[in-house]
């Protein structure tokens, strides 16, 4: 199979089926409705603010001595699709059983997606709502440009503006930080 990125046929590999996706994630593609979809729209500040905020994570955990592990761009599953969040989070717990899988069995239990120039909110909120039917406990929508970010559990969805503080709600219980250090 071959997939068209910026005008270039790059070779993936052949992929016929979720599971498939979830034994050999391509490298920048998702499982989305039964095909391989490239993520795209990262600007320079979508990857900075998907590093800053895997910074703060990691340096959290550390510093409470927690342990987990942080990653970016890697492959979970959901109930349908093979996603990869931006930024997400794994327990010490999920770490131990699952930290050798190529590609993680559930979502993540803490999970930020970075809203892109060519992402539709609605699309972004639906996505939120399939990372918390798979075993996510909260995941956080981060809106650059409008400096929003949307913090999701099963049963609530927070909003936060610029010269807020954003906090964890259910995992990394403790953590906060000002929306004006997270994105920029």
């Amino acid at each position: 199979m071959l997939v068209s990125k910026h005008n270039d046929v790059v070779p993936v590999p052949e992929i016929c089926s979720l599971e498939d996706f979830m034994a050999n994630p391509p490298e920048g593609m998702e499982w989305v409705d039964e095909q391989l979809v490239e993520k795209t729209g990262m600007t320079l500040k979508h990857s900075e603010i998907q590093f800053n905020i895997g910074f703060y994570w990691r340096s959290y955990i550390n510093s409470i001595q927690q342990g987990g592990k942080v990653y970016t761009e890697v492959p979970c599953r959901t109930y349908k699709q093979g996603r990869r969040p931006d930024v997400a989070y794994l327990t010490p717990q999920l770490v131990a059983e699952f930290g050798d899988v190529p590609t993680l069995p559930q979502s993540f239990p803490l999970i930020a997606e970075i809203v892109s120039p060519t992402d539709l909110a609605e699309e972004l909120f639906l996505k939120a709502q399939e990372y918390l039917q798979s075993g996510c406990e909260e995941i956080w929508l981060v809106f650059p440009e409008s400096q929003l970010v949307f913090v999701m559990t099963d049963n609530q969805v927070l909003g936060f503006k610029a010269g807020d503080v954003v906090s964890t709600q259910k995992v990394l219980l403790g953590f906060s930080v000002t929306i004006n250090e997270l994105l920029t």
